[in-house]
């Protein structure tokens, strides 16, 4: 079996630690003995001895013949840290120093503003990356097709019970309901922390920390979870930001009701009020809340006669209006 490498860490290679160890164990040697117990040369010890020496591994006993003797392992290793500390110290310099001149120049190049993601699996690890990293904020348009599978209850759960997470701004697309088990995951989002609302949704869109944003690289639908493009500190960056700000300050708050989740349950006016605002369907809310859409149509005509709604939207924006949306 091979000698475990104790000094490997230190800049020390595997012969010099075997010469080293050879010679703790032998006591003083001449350079025939040590190469005797490393299996080496004696050409190869000599070739060896002045790195030795600068590591302060060993030292030259007095006399003739040439004898070799081991430093002390705990003198030894205190010389190495030392030296790998000084090291250490000059390459943090040295990265002060680069960092200046990268500084110096015009801007940051194209090809460090922009990362292109290629395929599902890659853009859902870029993704889930990028809100893993978030330490502030996480703002996010929510619309399909999604990369990332929102049934995982195993990354969900691991979401909520992130440490230190983000706080996450959401504007959701009345499509993004259309899709089977989303309310139930906005709203297991909302009882985390996440603020959300219903609004248009131009492009899909995740922006960590005002630092970097991934969208789909194509308009087309049907292949916008098929490549990203991750966008780092730049004009086109800030721009994201502000469109993401725009529309959430035109969007409608929405507010679902985070009281028995994991139970079945009529749904409350407020949460057919706050679909109709998201401009969703009969058959998508009967979809998302477990109604049939008879069901659903009912209740819409109540309310909006309540309200004195002139259409399904005017119900919906009239309930934002007067904050009758759920806490």
């Amino acid at each position: 079996m091979a000698q475990r490498r104790l000094l490997e860490g230190l800049g020390v290679t595997v012969a010099e630690e075997t010469a080293y160890r050879a010679l703790l164990r032998h006591g003083p040697a001449t350079l025939s003995e040590l190469a005797a117990e490393t299996g080496s040369s004696a050409a190869a010890i000599r070739r060896m001895l002045p790195r030795l020496e600068d590591l302060g591994l060993i030292s030259r006993v007095a006399g003739r013949p040439l004898r070799l003797i081991a430093t002390p392992p705990t003198i030894a290793i205190d010389i190495l840290v030392a030296r790998r500390q000084e090291e250490l110290t000059h390459s943090r310099a040295a990265a002060a120093l680069l960092a200046t001149e990268v500084a110096a120049r015009s801007g940051p190049q194209p090809e460090e503003v922009l990362e292109v993601v290629s395929g599902r699996d890659a853009v859902a690890r870029r993704y889930l990356q990028l809100e893993r990293n978030a330490t502030r904020e996480m703002l996010v348009l929510v619309h399909p097709p999604y990369a990332v599978d929102i049934s995982d209850d195993q990354e969900n759960r691991r979401r909520a019970a992130r440490k230190g997470a983000p706080v996450t701004r959401g504007i959701y697309s009345p499509q993004a309901f259309e899709h089977p088990g989303m309310l139930a995951h906005t709203r297991r989002a909302i009882a985390d922390g996440e603020e959300a609302r219903l609004g248009p949704v131009p492009v899909k869109l995740a922006i960590a920390d005002a630092a970097t944003a991934i969208l789909p690289l194509v308009s087309d639908e049907d292949q916008a979870v098929e490549s990203a493009l991750v966008v780092h500190p730049s004009a086109l960056l800030d721009a994201l930001v502000g469109l993401f700000e725009t529309l959430w300050r035109a969007a409608v708050p929405l507010r679902l009701s985070t009281e028995g989740l994991e139970q079945e349950r009529e749904a409350p006016d407020a949460e057919v009020l706050a679909l109709l605002a998201a401009g969703m369907k009969d058959d998508a809310i009967a979809r998302q809340l477990g109604l049939s859409p008879r069901t659903v149509q009912r209740r819409v005509q109540v309310l909006s006669e309540r309200l004195g709604a002139r259409t399904r939207f005017h119900a919906g924006f009239l309930a934002a209006q007067h904050d009758l949306l759920p806490e």
